[in-house]
């Protein structure tokens, strides 16, 4: 059966990547065939190590096929990324992968999208796919949005512009692991998080307004990211959450924190006390945030 298809890594499935699959689901509508998204998995860098230590994602797998999902795509396929994947020119992944193994009769190209080692332009890319008898449907460039962008956004804590390009709220999901316990004896217990995927890109450290889902809930809470200066000797960094108006029992369950607003730096507090005073501060400060 033929497809309209479209293919690229989709790191964060932002709105860039949205106008992409928006115009691919709706193609695929008005032909009456099936949309269906080729993605690769690990991250070429992490095959090729271009940098590959530095790399971190904005989506696992997980959350990026549910995402593509979400959006109505009816097949999301994962390529396994490898060495020898990475050979393919770009007629030969259009004419044995795109063409031969999923059948496309259509295939749509953002403005950007690079696809084999010989790094053809989109319009050389088209002009290959045409004359292996596919019909190509062009995006057009929408707002400057890219991966590259959003994770320097969260690198530097500005997590209301990434959310602004991703289209929806940065979020991370772990389970959560027991900590030294110390929050609680100063009035404010928190949530330490494990992430499933380590790669997952953590925004840089600080104090930030989240919302939080565990339990099967909702709720709003304070995330500190960092090495806790004032109690710790600042050997391991730490995502630890403290969950407003909840005192439940979720060790070893799931959460996911989604980022509202960094509301400051993470520093160092000559006392417990002092640090409980900023604490209750910074509570005040996020209660506001979530009245706005």
């Amino acid at each position: 059966m033929a497809v309209v298809l479209a293919t690229g890594f989709f790191d964060g499935v932002h709105t860039g990547h949205r106008l992409v699959i928006r115009e691919l689901v709706r193609s695929a509508n008005e032909r009456g065939v099936e949309s269906v998204v080729v993605t690769f998995w690990p991250h070429p860098r992490n095959v090729l190590q271009d940098d590959a230590r530095n790399l971190r994602l904005l989506t696992s797998l997980e959350e990026k096929k549910l995402q593509l999902s979400a959006l109505g795509v009816d097949w999301v396929e994962v390529l396994t990324f490898s060495r020898d994947f990475s050979r393919h020119t770009t007629a030969e992944y259009l004419r044995d992968i795109v063409r031969g193994r999923f059948g496309a009769s259509a295939i749509v190209l953002g403005y950007d999208n690079r696809i084999g080692n010989d790094h053809l332009s989109t319009v050389e890319t088209a002009a290959v796919a045409r004359s292996l008898g596919m019909e190509v449907i062009h995006v057009p460039r929408g707002l400057d949005v890219s991966s590259t962008r959003i994770r320097t956004a969260l690198s530097e804590g500005r997590v209301e512009d990434a959310n602004a390009m991703l289209g929806y709220a940065y979020s991370l999901h772990g389970v959560v692991v027991a900590g030294n316990q110390l929050g609680r004896t100063i009035g404010f217990p928190t949530a330490n998080m494990q992430l499933y995927e380590p790669l997952k890109l953590i925004p840089c450290d600080g104090v930030y307004a989240v919302e939080v889902e565990t339990l099967g809930r909702r709720y709003k809470g304070m995330c500190n990211i960092g090495v806790r200066p004032t109690v710790s000797s600042g050997e391991y960094r730490t995502v630890e959450t403290h969950i407003l108006d909840f005192d439940e029992d979720i060790y070893g369950l799931d959460i996911r924190i989604s980022f509202v607003k960094k509301i400051r730096d993470e520093r160092p507090f000559p006392s417990l006390e002092a640090l409980r005073h900023q604490l209750s501060c910074d509570k005040q400060e996020i209660i506001r945030i979530f009245e706005r």
